[in-house]
């Protein structure tokens, strides 16, 4: 990606953000909303505007007591943001091949971002759990 992305103007992002794709303009912001160092938290706030209106849709429609009503809205809510953070990843992946990349190209990208940080924790983890070296008659077939 070179220069800033395209972005797109806020009903195009909405019609996103509820999983509709991007003209081909747009390929390379798509790219970098599923890559860039804060794509977590892009991720969560997509799924707050996904999940708000059927939150206050749910909160009128639902008979009874306010707090039984916010109760019950609150335990979906929390429900929806546990299946979100559960697939992130997955769902990163899908926005980004719908833009037209290829499978794997929004974990390639954040891991090329992280390479340092992923070899230093490698090599914690080798210097803490492989510290013997087995002997050459029991080392695995490679």
């Amino acid at each position: 990606m070179s220069g800033k992305p395209r972005r797109p103007g806020p009903f195009r992002w909405l019609l996103y953000t509820f999983g509709a794709g991007l003209p081909p303009e747009y390929r390379d912001w798509v790219l970098h909303d599923v890559t860039a160092r804060t794509w977590q938290l892009r991720h969560l706030g997509r799924t707050a505007i996904q999940i708000a209106p059927v939150a206050v849709l749910l909160f009128v429609l639902i008979p009874g007591q306010a707090w039984v009503r916010a109760l019950a809205v609150l335990a979906g809510l929390i429900l929806g943001f546990f299946y979100s953070v559960a697939y992130m990843y997955e769902t990163a992946e899908h926005r980004a091949v719908k833009a037209g990349w290829p499978l794997g190209t929004a974990a390639g990208v954040r891991n090329e971002d992280r390479a340092e940080e992923l070899a230093a924790d490698r090599e914690r983890y080798n210097q803490r759990w492989r510290t013997e070296t087995p002997p050459p008659n029991e080392l695995p077939p490679g």
